[in-house]
């Protein structure tokens, strides 16, 4: 007999992340919701002076001093009937790897745009990954109460860059400093920081452009946001906490409930009773006293309980979930039972991997979670000689988490990180230093491309014999070739045609192009 409780439980959960480029305000803007969901009391400007007001979905001391968000916090909270699955992404880009991993474990996104800037390079390269995957994006124009750009220049801006149809869900009345509010277009309701007379200026501007708007663009159709041709766009300003409540309602109304999941045999229906998750993200050290491993798993079907034992497919073994916890950046608390869309994080001593899945039994293995290849490779440098196995520890525990690539030469060269920016580097020093007391340096490699290597067993192991010094094993043992320029690497793959290069690694399986 069919669990009522997964019927009823999966269409309240919503489970998104917010994108943006650097310094649009979606730290702000995450800050916001929290506060407007009760989940937090006080919201903390990201610069703002103090522990006091520490951001708190940013707590990685890097993170505190630059004002960045370098690793995905996940926090839930009920608001409007729902239990919603915020998960905040590192807007740099040099984290992109990260975020795209996060992007397979939500089913919508929240688009962030400064109002002064329009699309800028990040929103376009996440939107890409989102377009990749379907998601349905809704837009939030932030930063209102500045100087900003004409909001039909804004919304055509958005329609062009990319291609995607807009539907405004509220407008703004006034701009910059005389900013006072929004009109909800849905509802024809008004909803204003301050009290305007009615013959004012801006009441008047504002019911002009509305019109125009209503005229020119489509009206919101849910089967199209749900396909992900259309974008309802709100106005606001996170910092004034204006138009905040009305993006969450919108996605308590309309955001979509858990979706379905691809694997490698069959597509996984979130309303299976059957339990299936996927571990998309390992954080370590959340808790520095405890030297803590926490994977991130979406449950992707079924009821997941607290106590229950899981398969762990890809090493056949039982895993327990003795203390599958809730977020709320560092604060968490014991989930006792979580249903399709949800995010758990699971303690566990580096038995699980990024792209892992948990099932009742079955052999399913979920796909879609990558590995993309690094386009910085140095050597790590150690002054004190001692700590060598230290060391070689703390590069597998990292590498797992996702906040490096790491590559052992095969002809026993010291290992080699790979990273998507120098920014990841930054990051890997300072916790090699603060985590596990490592100080490291880099070192420039001869290498500038890697790529994963798959193909006939016989023509890779002579091809391996042919390269042993630009050849190395990822972290899963598959061969990666390194090549000190694009010519190198393009007359390797010609020369080889029986081989198969790779800039992309389905995490778990052979590399696919």
């Amino acid at each position: 007999m069919s669990d009522p409780t997964i019927a009823a439980e999966i269409p309240r959960r919503r489970t998104f992340a917010i994108i943006s480029h650097p310094d649009a305000g979606k730290t702000t803007l995450t800050e916001r919701i929290l506060r407007a969901g009760g989940a937090i009391q006080m919201a903390g400007n990201v610069r703002a002076k103090g522990e006091r007001r520490r951001t708190r979905s940013d707590w990685m001391s890097i993170e505190k001093d630059r004002g960045i968000s370098v690793v995905t916090s996940v926090m839930t909270f009920n608001y409007g009937g729902c239990v919603f699955n915020l998960l905040d992404t590192p807007g740099h880009e040099d984290f992109s790897e990260d975020t795209y991993r996060t992007l397979t474990a939500v089913d919508c996104a929240v688009m962030v745009i400064d109002a002064a800037k329009g699309i800028e390079a990040r929103t376009r390269k996440l939107f890409e990954i989102c377009r990749l995957r379907d998601i349905p994006i809704v837009t939030f124009i932030n930063k209102m109460d500045r100087e900003a750009q004409d909001c039909f220049a804004l919304l055509d801006e958005i329609s062009n860059a990319l291609a995607l149809d807009v539907s405004p869900a509220t407008w703004p009345v006034g701009r910059a400093a005389k900013f006072a509010g929004i009109y909800d277009i849905r509802t024809k309701s008004l909803h204003l920081k301050e009290e305007l007379a009615e013959d004012d200026e801006r009441l008047a501007l504002m019911r002009e452009e509305v019109e125009l708007a209503e005229m020119a663009l489509p009206p919101f159709e849910k089967e199209f946001f749900d396909e992900g041709h259309l974008t309802p766009v709100f106005f606001g300003s996170a910092m004034k906490e204006i138009g905040v409540t009305d993006l969450l309602d919108a996605l308590a109304a309309y955001g979509p409930p858990p979706r379905a999941q691809s694997s490698e045999t069959r597509e996984v229906q979130a309303t299976e009773e059957n339990v299936t998750a996927l571990i998309f993200k390992i954080q370590a050290n959340m808790d520095p006293n405890h030297r803590d491993r926490m994977a991130f798993a979406r449950v992707c079907s079924g009821k997941l309980s607290r106590g229950m034992r899981l398969k762990h497919v890809r090493t056949g073994k039982q895993f327990a979930l003795h203390t599958p916890q809730f977020f709320f950046a560092q604060d968490r608390q014991l989930v006792e039972e979580a249903f399709a869309g949800d995010v758990v994080g699971i303690p566990n001593h580096g038995t699980l991997r990024i792209g892992d899945t948990l099932t009742d039994g079955e052999d399913l293995r979920f796909t879609g979670v990558p590995h993309f290849a690094p386009e910085i490779l140095r050597r790590v440098r150690l002054d004190d000689a001692m700590k060598a196995k230290k060391l070689r520890q703390a590069l597998v525990e990292l590498a797992e988490e996702g906040v490096v690539q790491l590559f052992r030469p095969q002809d026993g060269a010291p290992p080699i990180v790979g990273v998507v920016g120098t920014l990841q580097l930054d990051v890997l020093q300072s916790r090699l230093q603060a985590e596990y007391n490592v100080p490291v340096g880099f070192e420039s490699t001869p290498f500038t491309l890697a790529r994963w290597v798959t193909g006939d067993k016989a023509a890779l192991e002579q091809f391996e014999a042919l390269n042993r010094s630009s050849m190395a094993d990822d972290l899963d043992g598959d061969p990666v070739f390194l090549a000190g320029s694009g010519f190198m690497m393009n007359r390797a793959i010609e020369m080889n045609e029986a081989l198969s290069f790779h800039d992309i690694k389905q995490i778990g399986m052979a590399g696919t192009a």
